[in-house]
């Protein structure tokens, strides 16, 4: 990663009066939240929220009607390497069938100049090396998960960006992500990864940001939710408004 995309002590993340309108329809509302360094933060919201738009915005794949939304302090469009900064899974389904799982990395690994050694270390990460000249046609979508997760991770980001990565995992496989995630936080990553499945959340992360309608309506940490003595998904249930 080169220094001039990761700069001093500030936020992982920056989001500010984050705005998105399409046709007159507000998707996100001044929407505000930042990343530290070393957390994993579990991104929730009802369908519709606003979730995937953030995303996007975050990864420059939408422009901002109001508001910024900054890696490193930068749009992603200003970083010089973005793959040595950030690394995102929002489509396990992005991948040309008819190539083959190592094939796909090396294709992304040429592009972002990053050596061939580098893919199989990943391979073997994420336990796809037996697979790896299978067609991706072939794969499960728990496979397509993990090979997205490789390409993620090619360029030894600072940032993974998730979305629903549990999807299609076998319990073992929800276990590895689990312990994996925790690793790379422990060794001063970060994460956003939004999902459905609180239980998993619950267990994953150490915050929760929770939007609805476009507007975030809870910011807690795991342990604050504890404390309370109310779970996460009673917490959800009450921030979006789902129970009285």
């Amino acid at each position: 990663m080169t220094t001039s995309d990761v700069l001093g002590d500030g936020p992982v993340v920056d989001v500010r009066e984050l705005t998105k309108e399409y046709r007159g329809i507000r998707a996100v509302s001044d929407l505000t939240f930042q990343l530290q360094v070393g957390q994993i933060t579990g991104f929730l919201g009802p369908n519709g929220a606003g979730k995937s738009t953030t995303l996007r915005a975050l990864l420059g794949l939408v422009r901002p009607t109001e508001g910024h939304a900054l890696v490193f302090g930068r749009r992603y469009a200003e970083l010089s390497t973005p793959s040595h900064v950030v690394g995102a899974v929002l489509e396990a389904a992005d991948f040309h069938p008819g190539r083959s799982g190592r094939n796909h990395l090396r294709a992304l690994a040429l592009s972002a100049g990053i050596n061939r050694e580098r893919v199989e270390e990943l391979l073997s990460l994420v336990e796809l090396d037996a697979a790896a000249d299978r067609k991706v046609a072939t794969y499960s979508l728990g496979m397509r998960q993990r090979l997205g997760l490789a390409a993620a991770l090619l360029g030894d980001p600072k940032l993974l960006v998730l979305d629903e990565p549990i999807n299609g995992l076998d319990p073992a496989g929800v276990h590895w992500l689990r312990a994996f995630l925790r690793r790379y936080a422990d060794v001063g990553g970060s994460v956003l990864v939004s999902s459905h499945v609180l239980a998993e959340v619950e267990q994953s992360v150490d915050r929760v940001l929770i939007i609805n309608d476009g507007r975030l309506v809870g910011d807690r940490t795991i342990a604050e939710i504890v404390r309370t003595g109310h779970s996460l998904e009673q917490a959800y249930l009450a921030a979006t408004g789902a129970v009285a």
